[in-house]
Order: C-alpha cells, then sequence, then structure tokens
C-alpha cells in the first residue's frame, strides 16, 4: 500500500477490472468483468453464491469468480453506442437442447445464460448444470466450447444488428429483448433452440427494460419519443403475452410522451409476486418532482379499459432512479419478501428495506453500511448484491443478508491505498449559476488545504449524469501530488430531483461551466486554492463544459479535454441516433435554434480561449466524430495557444485499453505541471 509518496499511473488506470451487471439465478452470481489489460474485453464471471447467511465478518474473502463464457469471447452491446444489458440469466429446467431441436448430448441444464458477443455481433447461448452436480461450470477448452455443454449461437452474424437488455422466457424457450438496425429498433424474441428475430413490438422510436410476469402472462417495458431523452418523458408499457409467444394489447400505462402535459419519466419497471393472485407493478416515477416508488397491485389482471390506480410507495424527497444511459440499470429489487431499493439523497446512495408500517404505509429500514456509492441492485431468496463503493472502498460486488443486515464487500481490485492516505470528499454548497444553491465534493489535497494550492475541477459526463463518491483513485492520483479536487455536480445533475436536472434545460455551455467556475471561486475565496493554479478537465459532454468554461472566462488556467463536444451544429446534423435530439433540450430545437448552437459552439469561438488545452481522441469513436478535436486544436494553434493532442486508433468513445488509460494520465499532469509552473 502507497503511504504518503504520489500514486503512479499505473495503480490508478488499466490496472483494475470494471465490475458491471451482477445477476441472482438459482443460487449462482454471476458479473461482468471488463479488462483494460486485456484491450477491454468483457467476460462474463460465475460462482454459486453460497448459502443466503453471510459470514459474520464482512472482510471474509468471497470465493473467486470462473469465467463461464468462450476463452476470447467479449461480451459487449453497441446498442445506442452506449451498450449495457450485455447478457441474461433464465432458469432452464431439463436442458435445451441444440440450434435446430435435435438433443445436446450428455448435457443435463437448469440454468441458460444468453450474451451478446461483440466478435459477431450475435447472441450466443450457454447451458449450465444443476449446481448439486459439482459441475458448475470449468474453463472453456476451445473457442466456442464449455464444460456442461458447447455454447450454441442464435443468431445468424449480421454487423447491422446490435442486441441488448434481454430477459430468459423460459415456459416459450424464448430470449425476448432489444434489437436496434439501423434507425429503428424493436422488442423482438429469439428463440432459445436458434433463429431469425421476430417482432413483437414496434415502438415509435426507443424500448426496453423489460420484464416478465411471475406468471408469463404480461409483458412490462419502457418507451420514449424523440425529442424526449428517457430521463425526461418515457412511458411504461402493458402487453400480454399469448401461448405462441406473440405481445397483444399492448398499452401505456404511466409517463407521458412529447406534447402529453406535465414531463413525467419512469424508471425500472418491476413486478412483485402474490401468491394466489395477480402480480403488482412497481416503477419509479418523478410525477412528484423526484424519482420515488409507486406500485400498480394486481397489474397482471389489469382489463384492457381499465384505469391503472397507481399507489405511491415511500414519498421522499430524494431519487429511487438514475438516468438511463445504458441498458442494464437497476436500483430497486424484491428478495422473496420484500423489496429492497437504493435511494440518493443529495447525492449519497442508501440502501433499505421497505417495511409495512400499519395502514396500509410503507416505511424505509435503512441497512447500516458504509457504502454511499450504489448501482445495479438485484436480490433473490434473502440475498441482495448491488455494485458498491464508498469513500474508502474501491468498487466491488456488495452481497447482503436482507432479514439480517449481514453483509460483505468483495472489491474488483484491493486499493493501493492505505486509509490514512485516502482524500476524503466532502460535501461543498456554493452559490452556482443565477445565485442557486449548488453542490459538489471537494477532495483537499492528502497534505491538506491552503491557499497555495493547485486545484483541478471536474465535470461528470452526460451532461446527465452526477458525480459520485465512492474510492475515484483517478482523484487520488491528484491529492496524492498535493491538488485539490473538485467534482461538480452542476445545474442538470442528477441525484437532487427534477428542478435541479431541468436547470440544464436549453442552457448548456452557460449554466455547468458557470458553475464549475462559481465552485472554483468558492474554494478560492475559503482559502483552499490558488487562483493562479486552476485547472479544469472532463470527456466528452463534460469535454465540452471544459471548453465553455474556458471561452466563458478568466478563472481556469489550463484544460484537458477527452473525446469533447466542439461543434453542437455538427453533433446535431451527425451525431448517432440515441442522442440525435437530445440538444433540443439542452440548447434548443434544431435548426430553428441555429443561431444559439453557434453562439455556443467552441469551435466557432476558439478566439476567447487563452489558455493552454491538451486533447485526447479515439479515432473510433461514435459518438463525437474525431474532426471536431482535430479541428478544434488547430484553431487553437493556429492562434498560438498551446496545445497538445493525442489520437488514438482503435478506441471508442471511452478508452477501454490500460496503455492508453495511463498515457492520458500521465500526458495531462504532465502538461499542466509544465503550464502551470509546478514543480
Amino acid at each position: 500500500m502507497v503511504g504518503h509518496g504520489p500514486l503512479a499511473a499505473s495503480q490508478v488506470v488499466g490496472a483494475i477490472p470494471l465490475w458491471s451487471e451482477p445477476r441472482l439465478q438459482g443460487g449462482r452470481l454471476f458479473w461482468l468483468e471488463r479488462r483494460p489489460q486485456d484491450g477491454g474485453r468483457t467476460r462474463l464471471l460465475m460462482r454459486p453464491a453460497g448459502p443466503v447467511e453471510l459470514p459474520a465478518s464482512p472482510t471474509a474473502s468471497a470465493p473467486p469468480g470462473q469465467e463461464i463464457t468462450p476463452a476470447g469471447a467479449d461480451v459487449r452491446s453497441r446498442i445506442h453506442a452506449y451498450g449495457g444489458g450485455a447478457y441474461a440469466v433464465g432458469g432452464w429446467p431439463g436442458g435445451l437442447g441444440t440450434p435446430g431441436g435435435s438433443p445436446a448430448a450428455d448435457v443435463r441444464a437448469d440454468s441458460v445464460v444468453v450474451w451478446v458477443d461483440d466478435g459477431d455481433r450475435c447472441l450466443w447461448r450457454l447451458d449450465l448444470p444443476p449446481l448439486e452436480s459439482g459441475a458448475a461450470a470449468a474453463p472453456a477448452t476451445g473457442p466456442k466450447t464449455m464444460a456442461g455443454g458447447p455454447s450454441l449461437r442464435l443468431t445468424e452474424p449480421d454487423p447491422e444488428r446490435r442486441f441488448a437488455d434481454g430477459l430468459i422466457d423460459p415456459a416459450r424457450g424464448l430470449w425476448i429483448g432489444v434489437l436496434e438496425t439501423g434507425d429503428q429498433e424493436a422488442l423482438v424474441s429469439v428463440p432459445l433452440a436458434g433463429g431469425e428475430p421476430q417482432l413483437l413490438r414496434q415502438p415509435a422510436d426507443f424500448c426496453g427494460y423489460a420484464v416478465l410476469s411471475p406468471s408469463g402472462s404480461h409483458l412490462a417495458w419502457i418507451e420514449w419519443l424523440r425529442p424526449a431523452m428517457p430521463w425526461e418523458r418515457s412511458q411504461l408499457w402493458l402487453g400480454r403475452l399469448t401461448p405462441e409467444g406473440s405481445l397483444t394489447d399492448c398499452r401505456p400505462i404511466a409517463g407521458s410522451m412529447p406534447g402529453e402535459g406535465a414531463a413525467v419519466s419512469v424508471f425500472q419497471p418491476l413486478w412483485i409476486p402474490r401468491e394466489g393472485q395477480p402480480a403488482d407493478l412497481v416503477v419509479s416515477c418523478d410525477r412528484s418532482g423526484w424519482w420515488n416508488l409507486e406500485r400498480l397491485e394486481a397489474a397482471e389482471a389489469l382489463g384492457a379499459g381499465e384505469e391503472p390506480a397507481w399507489q405511491p410507495l415511500l414519498p421522499l424527497q430524494a431519487e429511487f432512479g438514475m438516468p438511463q444511459w445504458v441498458y442494464g440499470m437497476a436500483t430497486t429489487a424484491w428478495d422473496g419478501e420484500a423489496l429492497v431499493a437504493a435511494a440518493c439523497f443529495e447525492g449519497r446512495w442508501h440502501l433499505g428495506r421497505l417495511v409495512v408500517a400499519g395502514g396500509g404505509a410503507f416505511r424505509w429500514q435503512l441497512y447500516d453500511l458504509r457504502f454511499d456509492d450504489l448501482a445495479a441492485v438485484v436480490a433473490e431468496r434473502g440475498r441482495l448484491v448491488a455494485i458498491a463503493a464508498s469513500p474508502s472502498d474501491p468498487a466491488g460486488l456488495l452481497e447482503l443478508d436482507t432479514a439480517s443486515g449481514r453483509w460483505r464487500h468483495t472489491p474488483a481490485a484491493a486499493s493501493p491505498l492505505s486509509e490514512v492516505a485516502i482524500s476524503h470528499p466532502e460535501p461543498l454548497w456554493f452559490e452556482g449559476h443565477g445565485g442557486r444553491p449548488t453542490q459538489a465534493w471537494y477532495y483537499p489535497p492528502r497534505s491538506g488545504s491552503h491557499p497555495g494550492a493547485p486545484l483541478l475541477v471536474k465535470g461528470h459526463s452526460g451532461p446527465t449524469g452526477m458525480a459520485r463518491t465512492g474510492l475515484n483513485l483517478a482523484i487520488q492520483f491528484w491529492t496524492s501530488r498535493g491538488w485539490g479536487v473538485v467534482d461538480v455536480n452542476y445545474g442538470g445533475s442528477t441525484g437532487f430531483g427534477r428542478a435541479y436536472r431541468e436547470r440544464l434545460d436549453g442552457q448548456w455551455g452557460v449554466v455547468d461551466g458557470a458553475d464549475c467556475a462559481a465552485a472554483a471561486a468558492a474554494l478560492v475565496a475559503a482559502g483552499r486554492a490558488d487562483s493562479r493554479r486552476i485547472a479544469i478537465e472532463g470527456g466528452s459532454a463534460a469535454g465540452f463544459t471544459v471548453l465553455a468554461a474556458l471561452c466563458g472566462g478568466a478563472v481556469f488556467r489550463a484544460g484537458a479535454c477527452r473525446y469533447a463536444v466542439a461543434d453542437l451544429e455538427g453533433m446535431a446534423r451527425h451525431t448517432h441516433r440515441f442522442e440525435a435530439r437530445y440538444f433540443d433540450g439542452l440548447v434548443g430545437p434544431w435548426p430553428e435554434a441555429a443561431a444559439t448552437y453557434r453562439e455556443r459552439s467552441p469551435l466557432l469561438h476558439a478566439d476567447r480561449i487563452r489558455v493552454p488545452v491538451i486533447f485526447f481522441q479515439g479515432l473510433e469513436d461514435a459518438v463525437v466524430p474525431p474532426d471536431q478535436t482535430e479541428r478544434m486544436a488547430l484553431a487553437l494553434g493556429e492562434r498560438g495557444i498551446p496545445v497538445e493532442v493525442h489520437l488514438f486508433p482503435g478506441e471508442g468513445h471511452g478508452f477501454r485499453d490500460r496503455a492508453v488509460q495511463q498515457r492520458v494520465l500521465e500526458a495531462t499532469e504532465a502538461f499542466f505541471r509544465r503550464h502551470l509552473d509546478l514543480p
């Protein structure tokens, strides 16, 4: 562990795998691991979940995970350019057989896994034997062979197809999920024995987050329509599945579409079984101004002409939802007896269980945990699993006994820092754009704040996202070198309710940049930073915030941009399908507001930037075209502004390779040190 020396880039980025999308199925725990040291390849890991009663000591080591996807497989969905929902697991008593219907020799399965392989963009299937047989899984013996039977390709290769967000329908032998092709997407089914996708539902624009009712009779899912993004306006739909697997009687039962009254967004539908009765539906809905949980009783039996009667479960000024940038997101789960949920209060996440308080009301019984950064909540038979981190703990798997509250946490990799060497986030409230209270997390230098400390201002991506509090070694890299870091939840961030989120409506490039500058000014005024040594950095939308802030004033003395938006007009014309109308809300409707796009585009106002800027760009970026970075750097360089440009072949929007990630961090630090006259 590091004592008091600076962290090396090799300890910070590219060395720690990224874990995501945990699932519980039949006593097994599954999760994805993206490995920077393997070029960003993502593999699917599994281990027995073990007994529900966890060890009394949370420090007890958990069994290691085992890769169950074939050697070389890359479990990745490219849908909407951001992906997510790359695999599904489900029960399947008796085994599945091979594509075409012939039985699989000597294979008895009780679970099935279906994943999207990035190598050919196909769906693949793997059967898992019963746990009690002792043959849970073994290392791959060939490129597409696993113990318990071969992994089988279900669909034919087609570079235009992007599958994601699937579920297993065991009664009908189907994978049900989203298929994006060209400029449209649909809910489809694919036979688990292999075959062509069959259309279930063709939405006007976007769909996903489908969940199958406990009896298998109904499907609930979310749809949204451009120009709205799913966190602005979306609808919950309900349909009936026929025994043959077609979807009928489809209709919206919550939320709103553009032009339909007040803006309402819904997040993560979830079925709640009721013994001997039709199942309920629960969803997070922000019609109150906060993503709060609501329940529709007996939703499985809702009549075709019957108006849904939604009941708020736990009204709080807290968010039980998050912006749906990727598939596979979840904050709420059913543990077999009760709802368990994560909610965000003023930027910190908390985990609790909904218990009956009498009179039909519920109260939220909080678990005593040190983790305040939570995502991907799943549960099964009294066990909860989530991706969790704290200011002292790197992200990892949190396993919790929901009845006793006992837990253990397995980080994706051990922290290289001792507790005394970690800079903890301090909540900072300051007067932001328009005089409104605005929040950030301030990390003091490891040696303590002082008026001469350099300050790094960070903006999160999105811009509809949030600055989180889990241990971030990239932040600790700077604090270990004597920098203070402020991670800003500028107006437009999530975690603070819809009104806070809507501060950015029509004001992107104004509110976010002003809030970042105001956070820096507040720390200078408090004697915690040197006004002559303030830098700003960000990637993607936050890269645009960097450039907008540099255009807007003299607070910042240097900037660093990763795959930054520089030309709003160019993005409005040529960006990918998912965000094709996102700027309508952030800037104004295109092309009616073309003048605003030109006024906000840093590329057209490079003359306003007078400080050094370093740029990093992947040449395979499908979200921000590489020419935006190249033209922005050229415009600054022609005016004599110090500029440094790093282009990376094979990288897209977000760097996956270990060597690239380390080079970005090291080059940024050297650039700032040189231009801010730091030792």
